[in-house]
């Protein structure tokens, strides 16, 4: 039986992999993802400067868990982060999946992100 602290250590380990060749640059930064249990955040970040541009998660008032499922507040919190990028002039990003598997609520907030005009 897999224990709580082998699955973060195994995600940990796929994240320095994904790093590896992800990086954010002031013309593309990073848009990077985190998900626990109840909630997701997402962030765009300059590596080169060490920085947070833009940042959303479900925590905020807009977006309520009570109303609807995870993957529909995980859409919306991609739409909302997109919506910040382009107001700050962020049209390009690279994506980087935080070493979880591309689907579920990660793709659903990557998916909304580029409806709403993040190229990546």
């Amino acid at each position: 039986m897999k224990g709580k602290r082998t699955v973060r250590a195994a995600r940990l380990r796929r994240h320095e992999r994904v790093r590896e060749r992800v990086v954010g640059t002031p013309q593309r930064p990073r848009l990077c993802v985190f998900r626990s249990l109840k909630h997701i955040y997402a962030q765009i970040i300059d590596d080169q400067a060490g920085r947070t541009l833009v940042a959303a998660s479900d925590l905020e008032k807009d977006l309520s868990l009570a109303t609807d499922g995870k993957k529909d507040v995980a859409g919306r919190v991609g739409g909302l982060l997109a919506q910040r990028a382009l107001e700050r002039g962020i049209k390009m990003v690279v994506f980087d999946r935080g070493g979880y598997r591309f689907h579920g609520r990660v793709k659903a907030l990557a998916e909304a992100a580029r409806e709403a005009g993040l190229q990546f």
